[in-house]
């Protein structure tokens, strides 16, 4: 499989080129220059098949020949070791629970993939530098995932006081090749420190960067798998109901998470529709109402890892749909909301269907409810990350301590390792200078 920059300024690339450079030299995305249909035989196997199973069948056309089959099939049993339940939350509503990971959040996928990738990829005496930008679980995710990992070093880039204080222990206490940068800015300032290190020719000649943001492919095509995973699950459970009577309302900051799953409606899933559920940051909800795709300055919510001004996936949505604006409409609705309804509807669930909800997964139920009506169909929204890792806002919420499952509890009491700088790219590049050195 080769990979195209969706600015189509910039050579095509094998997967592992495209997974060392990360992002294209001319600021695209790459994008697979095919999209494979999978077969019938796939679908009508899929509720019967392991994680492990079906992520090596959806991914396999993308890594080949770059990554031999059976080294595939390793990669994916290792990253695909921890369960992803559908679990229903009241008649015809599920959640997509994926946060039995390491850093309980749906991002230790992706992470987990891309680092066992790159790891196959560096070479001895050529390390790789990722560099990353997060909201709040993609720096636990990545840190972790490339935790020890050789000839890789590791920098993450998050906003100064917009994390929540054990998003932000789970990437500043691990040493090692992790390097932590507290930024004075917003997260759409770290984002944008990032791509104008990856254009800055300077630093291409010192050093080998690449990035874990979802921007890299690696980072994103496996969440494709949770998808088939899901509908498989979904089929199993109700055998009679028509094949593609599934709505997904999928939480979205950057919106890798919903170009993943529409990627997987186009190798053939049968999924009815998506809804992109957005908070306060609501530029694509804005652009499937108007037609006009207007950034903006983030707004700092609850649900902060969806603090996302300038959504960097979005070109990877358009492209899906040959920006064809009619027909992204015949597939995914938007949907936002504010930061009180948030609360609300936690207390609401938690109390009414004893199910606790995180406050991006809440945001993709409140998206399910509105359209359930109209929709006609089941409803799974995903459940993106441990409502612990939100301890002090859900506890506020509900009145009651929430307990931290055991893979939270090992980051407690740790000394926390961070570097500050001022929303400034000369800061940026003495710190990456200085991994060089090291």
């Amino acid at each position: 499989m080769t990979f195209y920059s969706t600015n189509r300024q910039s050579p095509d690339m094998s997967f592992s080129e495209a997974v060392i450079k990360g992002l294209p030299q001319d600021k695209g995305l790459f994008f697979p220059k095919e999209i494979p249909v999978l077969p019938a035989s796939f679908f009508e196997a899929l509720p019967t098949l392991s994680l492990p199973e079906i992520a090596y069948q959806v991914l396999s056309p993308y890594t080949a020949p770059d990554i031999a089959p059976d080294h595939l099939k390793s990669i994916c049993e290792e990253v695909f070791n921890f369960p992803i339940p559908l679990v229903a939350v009241e008649e015809g509503v599920s959640a997509l629970e994926l946060f039995y990971g390491p850093t309980c959040a749906f991002k230790d996928v992706g992470a987990r993939f891309m680092s066992r990738c790159l790891q196959a990829f560096s070479t001895s005496g050529n390390p790789v530098t990722v560099l990353v930008a997060t909201s709040g679980d993609t720096g636990s995710a990545v840190a972790n995932g490339f935790l020890g990992v050789a000839n890789i070093e590791v920098v993450i880039l998050y906003p100064e006081g917009g994390v929540s204080d054990i998003q932000e222990m789970q990437f500043t206490t691990l040493g090692q090749n992790i390097t932590s940068v507290a930024v004075k800015g917003t997260f759409d300032d770290c984002q944008s420190l990032v791509k104008q290190a990856f254009s800055d020719a300077e630093l291409a000649k010192e050093m080998q960067l690449s990035s874990a943001n979802s921007i890299n492919v690696a980072r994103w095509l496996p969440q494709m798998v949770y998808y088939f995973h899901a509908w498989g699950q979904w089929r199993k459970q109700n055998p009679s109901a028509e094949a593609s009577a599934v709505t997904f309302a999928v939480p979205s900051g950057n919106f890798g998470n919903l170009a993943a799953g529409l990627l997987a409606r186009q190798m053939g899933l049968p999924i009815a529709s998506f809804i992109a559920a957005t908070n306060r940051n609501k530029i694509v909800p804005d652009y499937l109402e108007t037609g006009v795709y207007t950034p903006a300055p983030s707004v700092a919510t609850i649900a902060n890892a969806m603090d996302v001004g300038a959504p960097n996936n979005f070109p990877r949505i358009l492209e899906l749909f040959g920006n064809d604006f009619d027909a992204l409409l015949q597939v995914v609705k938007g949907y936002w909301t504010d930061d009180e309804p948030i609360r609300s509807i936690i207390r609401e669930v938690n109390q009414e269907q004893n199910y606790l909800m995180d406050p991006h997964g809440a945001i993709g139920y409140m998206a399910l409810k509105k359209f359930f009506t109209e929709q006609k169909s089941a409803g799974i929204f995903l459940e993106t990350a441990h409502p612990a890792k939100f301890k002090q806002s859900i506890e506020e919420i509900i009145g009651e301590e929430v307990e931290l499952p055991e893979q939270l509890q090992a980051f407690l009491n740790k000394p926390k390792h961070s570097i500050s700088i001022n929303n400034d790219f000369n800061e940026l590049a003495a710190v990456l200078q200085e991994q060089v050195k090291l």
